[in-house]
C-alpha cells in the first residue's frame, strides 16, 4: 500500500516525495523500492506535528510547499496533489479540497466532515454537524433543493512557515470539541483556501475489508 501511495505522489508535479514515519517496518519497505524516507519521533500528538518535523529534517525553506498525503490512500489521483499545492499563494499558506455531497444521508453523518466557505473560497468553518443548517427544512430530516453541502477531503498543502506557526499553537476548544485539527488554524486567524477537487478521490483503506475493494479497483484499471 505504501508503495502505491508513493508512486501516485511521484506522478504528481512534486519536486520530491518522502515518507514520514516512526515505524522501522515502514522505513524498510520504502527503502526496498528505492523511496525516500524520513524517520520521525514516536510522540507526535498530530500528523501535522510529524509533517513539520519531517520538513525540518529535510531542510525545507519557509516558502517551500508541503502536501500531506495520507499513507492509506493508494488510489490518490496525482491531479489532486497538484491542485491543492497550486492554491497556495502569498496571501494563503494553507489549502485543502472538498467535493459536493450527493447522498442526502451524508449531510447528517458525523463521520462526514462538512465545510462552508466564503465567496472567495476561504473556509469559514468545518464541522461534523450538517452545515449550513436549513432552518425551515431540517425538522423533517429532508434535504431542501437550492442549497449545496460539501464534504471536506483530508488532503492539505502548507508552506513550511505555516507549519512552523501551527506547531506552536495549543489545541483549540473548537478543535477538541469537533476532533478536527484544521479548526486550530481557523481559531488562530489562519486563512484556509478550499476548492472542489479536480478528481474523485476513491476511499482509502481504513479497515481490513477495504483492501479487497481497492485491489478490485486496481484490477479493473489494468
Amino acid at each position: 500500500m505504501i508503495r502505491r501511495v508513493y508512486e501516485q505522489a511521484s506522478n504528481s508535479d512534486a519536486d520530491a516525495v518522502y515518507v514520514a514515519t516512526d515505524d522501522a517496518r515502514v522505513a524498510d519497505e520504502v527503502a526496498s523500492f528505492g523511496g525516500r524516507v524520513v524517520m520521525t519521533r514516536q510522540d507526535h500528538p498530530t500528523g501535522t506535528d510529524r509533517i513539520f518535523e519531517a520538513a525540518s529534517l529535510i531542510g525545507l525553506a519557509d516558502d517551500d510547499i508541503v502536501v500531506n498525503v495520507q499513507g492509506d490512500e493508494p488510489l490518490i489521483p496525482p491531479s489532486v496533489i497538484n491542485k491543492v499545492a497550486d492554491m497556495i499563494d502569498s496571501n494563503v499558506q494553507m489549502s485543502t479540497l472538498c467535493e459536493l455531497i450527493v447522498d442526502p444521508s451524508e449531510v447528517f453523518d458525523p463521520n462526514v466532515v462538512k465545510v462552508v466557505a466564503d465567496d472567495n473560497g476561504i473556509a469559514l468553518y468545518f464541522s461534523r454537524a450538517p452545515i449550513p443548517w436549513s432552518r425551515d427544512h431540517f425538522g423533517s430530516g429532508s434535504v431542501p433543493e437550492g442549497i449545496s453541502w460539501y464534504r471536506h477531503l483530508g488532503i492539505y498543502a502548507y508552506t513550511v512557515a505555516m507549519l512552523t506557526r501551527f506547531v506552536t499553537w495549543d489545541p483549540a476548544p473548537l478543535e477538541e470539541a469537533e476532533k478536527l485539527e484544521q479548526l486550530r488554524a481557523l481559531s488562530n486567524g489562519e486563512a484556509i483556501k478550499i476548492a472542489i477537487s479536480p478528481a474523485k478521490i476513491p476511499p482509502g483503506i481504513d479497515v481490513p475489508g477495504d483492501v479487497e475493494r481497492t485491489l478490485q479497483v486496481l484490477k479493473e484499471g489494468t
